[in-house]
């Protein structure tokens, strides 16, 4: 499975913002040792689990001193032990230890993701419905979140509200009905993937006979699932959601939904632990 690709400036930006958050007019601790002082530094996890978060971790020691050297000895995707030797960074002692938190904070977070994400792909690992992600990130890190969910095994829906017409409860309600909220949204991007929320069957067969691409199956039972699933079948594009848990997604997949999707990928993480040691 190829991982999403991240533009480079995203990451540039990512990065400046949260140095500016921390450094902000400069590491006053950090000024206490010589500035000519070098050292080199290992990284360590002290959990199993899947890595994610180079490019940002590079971008951070970038930013602050490109003369800084990172040797790695894992890359975004791997599934790691505990325990295990990430990478060794040497340069300025000064410069090291100003982009440590920052650096770690995306490798810590991002991993996570990544991590939750392998659980939840290996609950389906012979199943063919794909998991989803939402757009429940944590703000400034959208692309970052989904790049993880990616490296973890698991699939991105849209990526913002520019890129894919959602057409939930409350669009449906101030537009007159299903059908009026396709009919605008065909008008206004004809090219672009629409998707219906749907909460009972009979919103499910308006979906479907108005010309939507996708629908969302939203807190449906078991039997309205699996009847939902039957419908939509040869139709439109079918997807689960609402109170999806690593405990039931395998019972969710057995309706035969092509898709399940869960902001628990992306909110319900827990951080990695990880460590960095001079030598």
């Amino acid at each position: 499975m190829a991982f999403l690709q991240v533009p480079h400036s995203i990451i540039e930006e990512n990065v400046f913002n949260a140095l500016k958050e921390d450094v902000g007019k400069g590491d006053i601790t950090a000024e206490l040792i010589p500035h000519d002082n070098i050292s080199l530094a290992t990284v360590i996890n002290r959990e199993a689990c899947v890595f994610c978060g180079l490019d940002w971790f590079e971008e951070t020691y970038r930013q602050i001193d490109d003369e800084i050297l990172i040797d790695w000895f894992v890359d975004d995707g791997d599934e790691i032990d505990a325990d295990q030797t990430i990478c060794t960074i040497s340069g300025s002692s000064q410069n090291i230890l100003t982009g440590e938190r920052t650096a770690l904070n995306f490798v810590q977070t991002l991993s996570a993701t990544a991590t939750l994400s392998a659980q939840y792909a290996k609950k389906l690992k012979d199943s063919k419905t794909k998991i989803l992600d939402t757009r429940k990130t944590i703000p400034g890190l959208r692309m970052a979140q989904k790049y993880a969910v990616s490296c973890g095994g698991c699939e991105n829906h849209r990526l913002g509200l520019f890129d894919a017409f959602l057409i939930k409860e409350n669009h449906i309600n101030a537009c007159g009905g299903i059908q009026n909220a396709i009919k605008e949204a065909r008008f206004h991007s004809p090219d672009l993937n629409i998707e219906v929320e749907v909460e009972n069957l009979n919103e499910l067969q308006q979906a479907i006979d108005a010309g939507a691409d996708h629908v969302l199956l939203d807190n449906f039972e078991a039997t309205n699932l699996k009847q939902a699933v039957a419908i939509c079948k040869g139709k439109i594009i079918s997807e689960a959601s609402g109170n999806i848990t690593i405990d039931n997604i395998h019972d969710v997949a057995k309706t035969g939904v092509d898709y399940i999707s869960t902001g628990a990928l992306t909110k319900n993480i827990k951080a990695i632990d990880l460590s960095m040691r001079f030598d």
